[in-house]
């Protein structure tokens, strides 16, 4: 295994316990409770990949906030949505064919 792979693994597993913390049971209180802004869209949009594959598999989490501010959420969410795609991609150029 070289080392990229190693560090991409590593990276990876370290991800999966960071979020494996995650409390899934907060969902209802979120409805009545505290209303997100910027910062919560943004933090919703960074971990939106996570949110996805957990929701595929759970009732009981969900990617996108229902009780935001609107408009600053929203913003917030789709940039933290292209923070993470645009970190996982890479460009090569080249001079002509």
């Amino acid at each position: 295994m070289n080392k990229k792979m190693l560090m991409l693994l590593g990276l990876s597993v370290i991800l999966f316990l960071i979020t494996g913390c995650a409390d899934v049971n907060i969902v209802t209180p979120c409805l009545i409770g505290h209303t997100y802004g910027f910062w919560g869209g943004l933090w919703h949009g960074l971990v939106l990949p996570f949110s996805f594959f957990g929701q595929l598999f759970s009732d009981e989490i969900a990617m996108y906030a229902i009780n935001n501010n609107g408009g600053w959420y929203n913003f917030g969410f789709w940039m933290g949505a292209c923070i993470f795609g645009a970190s996982g991609t890479r460009t090569v150029y080249t001079k002509g064919n």
